[in-house]
């Protein structure tokens, strides 16, 4: 079972550093009472974003944007470190009996104070858990707001955090879930842009959610919707669309979506938000509007992740932010 701990570094591991609350001593380290419970003492400090850490590149580079995040947010940050299993550690031991598992939980542990040190007004903890790595993040995610994993591009080496287990905590997560690569994406010019694929009234999550996003960056919203003339479910023999000419669907796509996304725009008047319609396809769609892109944001139905959102993770190089329907 997985016992994780929440633990608060230092300096910078008490609410006294974050600007306009009173001070408070951080909660202290307590084993949970259940597969992803916070313990009572640490309840205060959810909800906020907690990133995956399994010392590999890609995870740190989830650290780093998490922080970044957590400072547009005024949120507090966890990072969190999984073990499949817990080999020769007691999990209410003061202390590792195991070398390896004490030096990982030092390097987390300087990774934290790291941050604080650079982000003096960002408050940091630190989580363990023992399990399955994936299983651990998702019943983690149910504290927080946000949830940051490493990514990978195609036939990138990776951690344990930027293959398949990030891709199954974006899949399951009741959260959602921000996959960020190594390395920095091309900065384009003018203001920030966030991306987010339109399918419907079914998106209205992942648009709030970009719309939120755009706010915090000072910069727009791309709502971006691809179709297709035929659809796979229709290639019967003999049969034609209801409408041939394709300017006048996409004209007529591109009005409803407006109507459906009206509201969401209205909840945020500082943002702007544009409607796009293509024909080619939803996953074309998203990623070509992508190539300049501060965030990418697509929504998930069910627990599995659509052809659209593995495209952008495989695809994008800005971070690929995956919502959950209803989040």
């Amino acid at each position: 079972m997985m016992q994780p701990t929440t633990q608060p570094t230092v300096p910078g591991a008490t609410r006294e550093a974050l600007p306009g609350t009173a001070p408070q001593t951080a909660p202290e380290t307590v084993p949970e009472t259940g597969p992803g419970a916070l313990p009572e003492t640490a309840q205060e400090t959810a909800p906020g974003i907690v990133a995956g850490y399994d010392g590999s590149a890609q995870s740190r580079a989830a650290v780093e944007w998490a922080a970044a995040e957590a400072g547009r947010r005024g949120a507090e940050l966890t990072v969190f470190r999984a073990w499949p299993w817990l080999g020769l550690n007691d999990p209410e031991a003061e202390e590792s009996l195991d070398p390896a598992h004490s030096a990982e939980l030092a390097e987390l542990e300087s990774l934290a104070v790291d941050l604080t040190s650079r982000h003096p007004s960002l408050v940091v903890f630190t989580r363990t858990g023992a399990g399955d790595p994936a299983d651990a993040l998702v019943a983690v995610a149910e504290h927080y707001d946000l949830v940051v994993l490493g990514s990978h591009g195609p036939g990138g080496l990776s951690g344990m955090l930027a293959g398949s287990v990030a891709l199954a905590v974006a899949a399951r997560a009741g959260r959602p879930v921000v996959l960020v690569r190594e390395g920095t994406a091309p900065t384009p010019a003018g203001a920030p842009e966030v991306v987010v694929g339109l399918a419907g009234e079914e998106s209205a999550a992942a648009v709030d959610f970009a719309l939120e996003g755009a706010g915090r960056l000072g910069g727009r919203v791309r709502a971006v919707h691809g179709w297709d003339m035929v659809p796979l479910w229709s290639a019967v023999p003999g049969w034609v669309p209801p409408i041939t000419d394709t300017e006048v669907q996409d004209t007529a796509l591109r009005e409803e979506l407006s109507r459906v996304t009206a509201g969401l725009a209205a909840a945020h008047p500082d943002v702007e938000l544009t409607v796009e319609t293509a024909l080619g396809g939803a996953g074309r769609a998203v990623l070509e509007a992508a190539d300049s892109a501060a965030l990418v944001v697509v929504g998930r139905p069910g627990h599995h992740l659509g052809p659209v959102a593995h495209a952008a993770v495989k695809h994008c190089l800005a971070p690929v932010a995956i919502v959950p329907h209803g989040a």
